[in-house]
C-alpha cells in the first residue's frame, strides 16, 4: 500500500461505505479509495441479512412513517418521502446491473409483497385511513384493502388460518415490495470497487483519526490479525462504521459531534425454514408497534430470501445491550459519555420512560411469552418449529435540543466537518434502503466545488435525482416499471 495521501478513506465494510465508494469511483475515477474493515469480511454488522430484516424501505408497510396525529388525522408526506428516496436507490442498482457492475439482481433483491396487518376496531379505522390517504398517490397505486378475512387468506393464509372469527382485522397489500438482501448487495458493491482499483483491507481497525497541520486526516490503524499498527493519511474520510461512528466522530475533535450520544438497541428473531410453513407464507407483514417501542421493533413476519434460500422471520424482540456493534464492546456506551453529550442524553432518560418500560419487558420476556406475540400474527405458530437468532445492534441518535435539552432520534443523520474533509453516519433505519440518496445529500455537502460537474454523471445513473415522481405520474408509471424489469422484480405471477 502506498504511504502518499489516499483520496477517500472509507471507514467500515457496510452498505453505507460500499455505496459511497462506488458512487465517487464513478464520479471521479482518479481518486485513490481505501477500505478499512475491522473483521474478516465486509458486510457482517448491520448490513448482514440475519442482522436485519431487509425490508426494501419504501413505507408501503411501516405504519411509523405515517402516525395518526392527535387530532385523528394522518399525513402522507413522510411515507412519499421514504418511497422517493427507495427509488433512487433502486435506480442506481438497476443502472449498476445494466452496466454489468452488479450480478444478477435476484442475488440481492427479490419481489416481495408489502403488507400491513392490523387488529381491533380502533386499528381498522386507523388503517383504512391511511390506505385512503395513500391509494391515490401515484407511487403507492397498487395498494389493496381489504377487511374481509377471506381475501387476507387469499393474499396469506398464515394470517387467517385458525384465527378467532369474531376478530376484527384489516390488512394493505402492495405487490411493488421487495425483500433485499443487503449482505450480498454489499459484497457485490465492494468487489466492483476493488476490480475497479479501490484497496480493500479487513482485519483493520481504525484506532484514532486527527487532523494535521496541512488539514490532512492521520489514521492510526491497527491490523487485528498480526497486531502491528500503521498511520496513513487522507484527504477525505467516511465514518460509515454503523454503530462505531459515534466513538470514532468523537476522537476526530470535530465539533459537530459535540452534543451527540448514542442508545443502543438490541435484537431477536424468531426463524422458521420449514418448507411447508415458508410456502404458505410470501410477503411482508408489518403491525403496529406497542406503545413506546422504537420503529425497529415493529411487530413482522417476513419472507427473507437469503443466498437463494427463503425463510421467514418474525420480530424483532428488542433488547438492550450497552455494546454499539454485535462485536463491540461492554464498555461502548459508558465511554460515549461526553461532557457535551450526558446532558442530553440524561434529557433523553427523563422523557423517555414508556420506552425504558418497553425495554424493560422485552428483556424479562420468556420463549412463551415471544411465542404468543408471534401467535398473534400466526395463530398456527407452533415453538417446535421456530429457532430464535440474533439480530444486529442499533444505536439510536440521541442530540441536544434547544427546548427539551436532548432527543431521541429515529433515523438516520450525516455529521460533518465544515470544511467537509470528515462525514460519519449516525442511526438506524431505514439507512440501508435510503443508502443511495442519504449519500449523494453527502457528495454534496462534502464536495461543494465539484459536485455541480459531478451532477451529469450521476443523472445518467440516476436520471430521476433531484426531482420527485409522485407528482409526475406517467413518469412515476414508466421508471418504476423500467427499474422492476432491470431488477427482475416485475414477476407479479408470483402474487398473485
Amino acid at each position: 500500500m502506498s504511504t502518499s495521501p489516499i483520496d477517500v478513506v472509507l471507514i467500515g465494510g457496510g452498505i453505507m461505505s460500499a455505496t459511497l465508494g462506488s458512487l465517487i469511483q464513478r464520479v471521479q475515477p482518479d481518486w485513490s479509495i481505501r477500505i478499512y474493515e475491522r473483521l474478516g469480511a465486509v458486510a457482517q454488522e448491520s448490513s448482514n441479512p440475519w442482522n436485519n430484516a431487509g425490508t426494501g424501505h419504501a413505507a408501503l408497510c411501516e405504519l411509523n412513517y405515517m402516525p395518526e396525529a392527535s387530532d385523528g388525522s394522518v399525513d402522507p408526506a413522510k411515507a412519499i418521502s421514504i418511497n422517493e428516496q427507495f427509488q433512487l436507490s433502486r435506480q442506481y442498482w438497476a443502472s449498476l446491473v445494466a452496466a454489468g457492475d452488479l450480478p444478477e439482481p435476484n442475488s440481492f433483491i427479490n419481489p416481495t409483497p408489502h403488507m400491513t396487518f392490523v387488529r381491533g376496531r380502533d386499528n381498522v379505522r386507523y388503517l383504512r385511513k391511511r390506505f385512503e390517504a395513500l391509494k391515490e398517490q401515484p407511487l403507492f397505486e397498487d395498494m389493496e384493502y381489504s377487511e374481509d378475512p377471506a381475501v387476507i387468506g387469499e393474499w396469506t393464509p398464515l394470517l387467517t388460518k385458525k384465527r378467532n372469527a369474531k376478530q376484527r382485522i384489516a390488512a394493505t397489500r402492495s405487490t411493488s415490495g421487495t425483500d433485499v438482501d443487503f449482505g450480498a448487495l454489499t459484497r457485490s458493491l465492494v468487489d466492483n470497487l476493488v476490480e475497479r482499483g479501490a484497496e480493500l483491507a479487513l482485519n483493520h481497525q481504525v484506532r484514532s483519526i486527527k487532523r494535521t497541520k496541512d488539514g490532512l486526516w492521520r489514521l492510526k490503524v491497527m491490523h487485528e490479525v498480526g497486531k502491528n499498527q500503521s498511520e496513513v493519511t487522507a484527504r477525505f474520510v467516511f465514518v460509515g462504521a454503523g454503530g462505531g461512528a459515534l466513538h470514532l466522530l468523537q476522537k476526530s475533535g470535530i465539533p459537530e459531534i459535540n452534543g451527540f450520544g448514542g442508545f443502543p438497541i438490541s435484537g431477536q428473531f424468531l426463524r422458521t425454514t420449514n418448507p411447508k410453513i415458508v410456502a404458505q407464507h410470501q410477503a411482508k407483514v408489518y403491525g403496529k408497534a406497542a406503545v413506546g417501542a422504537p420503529p425497529m421493533s415493529v411487530p413482522h413476519l417476513d419472507t427473507r430470501v437469503v443466498d437463494g434460500e427463503t425463510s421467514l422471520l418474525f420480530g424483532p424482540y428488542a433488547g438492550f445491550s450497552p455494546k454499539f456493534l454485535k462485536t463491540g464492546s461492554w464498555f461502548d456506551l459508558p465511554g460515549s459519555v461526553r461532557a457535551g453529550n450526558l446532558g442530553p442524553m440524561l434529557a433523553v432518560a427523563r422523557d423517555n420512560f414508556d420506552l425504558i418500560k418497553y425495554l424493560v419487558g422485552e428483556l424479562l420476556a420468556n420463549r412463551a411469552k415471544k411465542l404468543r406475540a408471534l401467535q398473534e400474527f400466526m395463530p398456527t405458530a407452533k415453538s417446535e418449529d421456530w429457532e430464535l437468532i440474533t439480530a444486529g445492534q442499533r444505536v439510536q441518535v440521541m442530540k441536544k435540543d434547544a427546548k427539551k435539552g436532548g432527543v431521541l432520534q429515529f433515523g438516520t443523520e450525516v455529521v460533518a466537518a465544515e470544511d467537509g474533509s470528515i462525514a460519519g453516519l449516525l442511526g438506524a433505519s431505514p439507512g440501508a434502503s435510503t443508502a443511495v440518496p442519504i449519500m449523494l445529500d453527502l457528495l454534496k455537502r462534502c464536495f461543494p466545488d465539484r459536485y455541480d460537474g459531478w451532477v451529469p454523471t450521476l443523472k445518467g445513473l440516476i436520471p430521476t435525482m433531484g426531482t420527485t415522481l409522485n407528482d409526475r405520474p406517467e413518469e412515476a408509471r414508466r421508471v418504476l416499471a423500467e427499474t422492476a424489469d432491470t431488477l427482475g422484480l416485475a414477476q407479479k405471477a408470483l402474487t398473485e
